[in-house]
């Protein structure tokens, strides 16, 4: 699964390696370097402007999620910390995501992701668990594959009001590779950029065509360092949790 990752990058520079065409200034994240689930994170999407036609051109768009996807149908905004990720084997099958995954696709940039692995300490026999920061080895950008929807709040009665709807979003994993499998089974999936194009288009709709995008990438991309547990608590960020720890 991917819990947490670390997004740093500023709005300006996502704008322009993203070649995004829409982004109000005043919609601004500050840098983590400890996402969270609920947190609100940057996401880049492609929307037809509102009131146009479905086949009018779609706008490629900066703006922040709550990471954690509500179905339009649920009755309860919870359910979202429980669909941070959607595994890339169902996702196009699951009631919860199939429809995002026919119209509502973004990408989520990231500096990297971290997983933990369990270890038994040499001296008292204990098991913890470590985390290991997993990273571009070029220290590019990862687009992370991603979903968004639509919640409806019925308690805001006016639908014109931007407190009626609520924009939330999920990390598709695939089975790990490379670095990040030595550490757990399990990592986000991560988009080339001649892939960008086709994932963001809300008018490509056949499942088969956008399943063909999500392959699994190959070795030699990532590198992972162990990392101090301060990240363990979703209250500490700051770019020392980055920093490199002795090996357990």
């Amino acid at each position: 699964m991917c819990g947490r990752y670390a997004s740093t990058r500023s709005p300006q520079d996502l704008a322009q390696l993203f070649e995004v065409t829409e982004w109000h200034p005043e919609e601004t994240l500050a840098p983590s370097w400890n996402v969270a689930p609920t947190d609100d994170v940057w996401a880049v999407l492609e929307r037809a402007p509102r009131g146009s036609d479905d086949d009018a051109p779609a706008v490629r768009r900066l703006r922040p999620l709550r990471w954690g996807l509500v179905p339009s149908w649920a009755k309860d905004v919870k359910i979202g910390a429980r669909m941070i990720n959607a595994r890339v084997e169902t996702v196009h099958e699951k009631p919860a995501f199939r429809r995002a995954f026919v119209k509502r696709r973004c990408l989520l940039p990231a500096d990297g992701f971290y997983e933990w692995d369990q270890v038994k300490d040499a001296k008292s026999g204990k098991v913890r668990k470590q985390p290991y920061f997993i990273h571009p080895e070029d220290g590019q950008v990862l687009a992370l594959a991603g979903l968004y929807e639509f919640w409806r709040d019925p308690a805001v009665k006016d639908g014109d009001d931007p407190a009626a709807w609520l924009l939330t979003c999920t990390i598709i994993t695939t089975e790990a590779t490379d670095a990040a499998g030595r550490i757990h089974p399990r990592m986000p999936l991560a988009l080339t950029p001649e892939h960008y194009d086709a994932w963001l288009d809300p008018h490509h709709q056949s499942t088969d065509d956008l399943r063909a995008l999500l392959t699994t990438p190959a070795d030699g991309q990532l590198d992972a360092r162990p990392v101090s547990p301060a990240v363990n608590s979703v209250s500490n960020n700051g770019p020392q949790l980055l920093d490199e720890v002795p090996a357990p």
